[in-house]
């Protein structure tokens, strides 16, 4: 692998524009939902019940800054749709949520590890195995 110069983590470099932050977990679900078809707020909501309305319209922001996902207030029904930026980058979103489901028990497995070390027992965890 190629060793990586200083210049690469300038505010200029390509890494900059990634299209999906790391630290808004709710923008991907949001484009797996609109992949359906166009939603408005309220049936976003409702499919994501473990967001407040707080955070989830800072990831509908964030995409419709990105380019990713359009919001047409003026319908007769307001919603909000992928654009074709939106529906090219769902492609690799969904690789992604592939590789997850392949890599689950192993992920769930590092997690607990990492748990246990940091606090010297198993945590309640959420994350179940798929066995």
């Amino acid at each position: 692998m190629r060793r990586l110069s200083p210049e690469t983590f300038d505010e200029l470099c390509p890494s900059s524009m990634l299209p999906i932050r790391m630290q808004n977990k709710w923008a991907p679900l949001v484009m797996r939902l609109l992949s359906e078809g166009a939603q408005p707020f309220s049936e976003l909501r409702r499919a994501l019940p473990r967001t407040s309305p707080k955070e989830l319209t800072r990831a509908l922001r964030s995409l419709d800054r990105d380019g990713f996902i359009t919001h047409d207030a003026d319908a007769d029904s307001p919603g909000y749709s992928l654009t074709p930026l939106g529906q090219s980058l769902l492609a690799v979103l969904l690789d992604v949520y592939a590789w997850t489901a392949e890599h689950w028990d192993e992920l769930v497995d590092a997690r607990e590890r990492a748990d246990r070390a940091e606090t010297g027992s198993p945590v309640n965890n959420v994350l179940t195995r798929n066995t």
